[in-house]
């Protein structure tokens, strides 16, 4: 008796905290939120930035949102773009997804966001604008290590984003640029971050948003995203400042591929699965774009990554690195680092100091470097399970559950020093988000790298 009476004290409280969301006008109609585990802080789960990219419109670039009828629940997470499964047993099976894969769908074009201003536009909070990575071909915006809360109890509303990946969101083919009156094709999963940003500065003032302080945060593919966003001449007015975590910078590990190479990738593709027209290749099934994938490795002896953004000529008109050396870039703060053992460290290492100090040469301000050297605690997985080998200490993606503060639903066993790392990593990257500058009372002195002090700060629980 006293648990049911406990569950439904349980309910009804929920209920109550429920009907104090605010519900909010957006492009498309009103939408309702949930209550988030911390107290004022709500949340709004998978709202659409864009029409549900299917049938006619898959390859084609975003479109504006479908209106609904009344007040559409965000209550729900957004089904994730189209991926394959995570395999059990990996090591990032077993780092975030033990829970299992998420819905995937074509149907994709949702964010979500965080908020302790809700229906408060006179509040003007920063907003940070997070670009998960997964190779361009997995991941998504609400994956269990990323969450805003900790970012809405200092006053910063997070934004979280799904997009299209592999086949549906960076397939380049001769037949798509001739359809797009020869101006390009690929890039658009990146044409679905450019729609969320513009859909962000056009109704974050609903959530208690700045549409004028917007900071663009990826890590890995998300931050070769942020690199491409931030190399594009469509991007002006939109991003303010941004932070690049484990990729970009100059002559990083991630780049942009030519429209030649990536049309002959693309083409190459589906002429493994006997296709050949645009009609076949829209109406083949969506499910089956894995096997396409796999043809299509099987018949190449070496390849990088299989999907990944190009020099389409539209969002993208020069390779990455002849964009930064030219100073097309955006003329914004940055913040960018790597962990001590993520993939090629002394690679993404160089890549972050060039860059900072080429923006210096530029008269531009340099940028904040970091390492996140934390040995994570709890036993790691042998190589022979492992998807990457050996992955131990400080390894790629490691430092997102720290990013977030979400370290209490990460399965390691979190010493205090760990959330006391993690409460400086957010302070940090909160205060970068406010004004340009990680620094400010009670943390450490972060200096910004140059070529008189090339600094770069370790971020560990030391």
């Amino acid at each position: 008796m006293k648990r049911l009476v406990a569950f439904c004290t349980g309910i009804l409280s929920y209920l109550t905290l429920s009907a104090q969301v605010p519900v909010l006008t957006v492009e498309g109609g009103e939408v309702s939120g949930v209550p988030s585990e911390t107290p004022d802080v709500c949340i709004y789960k998978g709202i659409p930035y864009a029409a549900p990219p299917v049938g006619d419109l898959r390859w084609k670039h975003p479109q504006p949102v479908q209106p609904w009828k009344g007040v559409r629940p965000c209550d729900t997470f957004g089904a994730a773009s189209l991926q394959g499964d995570h395999t059990p047993g990996s090591f990032y099976w077993k780092e975030f997804y033990q829970d299992g894969d998420p819905k995937r769908s074509e149907d994709c074009l949702y964010l979500n966001v965080w908020t302790p201003a809700a229906g408060k536009p006179e509040a003007k909070l920063p907003v940070i604008f997070w670009i998960h990575g997964g190779a361009y071909m997995g991941g998504y915006g609400h994956e269990i290590e990323f969450g805003g809360d900790a970012y809405a109890k200092k006053g910063v509303i997070l934004v979280t984003i799904n997009y299209r990946l592999g086949m549906c969101g960076f397939l380049a083919h001769p037949l798509l640029t001739a359809e797009n009156n020869s101006k390009g094709s690929g890039n658009y999963g990146l044409f679905d971050q450019l729609a969320a940003l513009k859909w962000v500065k056009r109704n974050i003032s609903a959530f208690g948003g700045n549409p004028d302080n917007i900071t663009v945060m990826g890590q890995s593919a998300g931050a070769g995203s942020v690199q491409a966003l931030i190399s594009s001449p469509l991007t002006k007015g939109l991003i303010h400042r941004a932070i690049i975590q484990s990729g970009g910078g100059l002559g990083g590990i991630i780049s942009a591929k030519s429209l030649k190479e990536a049309e002959k990738q693309g083409s190459d593709m589906w002429k493994a699965a006997g296709i050949s027209t645009l009609e076949e290749m829209r109406a083949y099934p969506a499910e089956k774009f894995q096997e396409v994938l796999m043809k299509y490795m099987q018949q190449q002896k070496s390849f990088g990554l299989p999907y990944s953004p190009c020099v389409d000529g539209e969002l993208l008109t020069a390779p990455l690195d002849e964009t930064a050396r030219n100073g097309q870039e955006l003329d914004i703060p940055y913040l960018i680092g790597y962990t001590s053992e993520d993939m090629m460290p002394e690679v993404m290492k160089k890549a972050a100091t060039d860059w900072s100090l080429l923006l210096e040469q530029q008269g531009r301000k340099p940028a904040y470097v970091y390492c996140f050297s934390r040995d994570l605690p709890g036993e790691d997985m042998p190589s022979s399970q492992g998807a990457f080998g050996d992955m131990k200490g400080a390894f790629h993606s490691s430092e997102l559950w720290y990013t977030f503060g979400t370290l209490g639903k990460c399965w390691r066993p979190m010493e205090k020093a760990d959330y006391e790392l993690s409460e400086r990593m957010v302070s940090y990257w909160t205060n970068f988000a406010k004004t340009g500058n990680p620094n400010g009372e009670g943390l450490p002195q972060w200096e910004p790298c140059t070529k008189a002090n090339p600094h770069i700060q370790t971020l560990d629980i030391k």
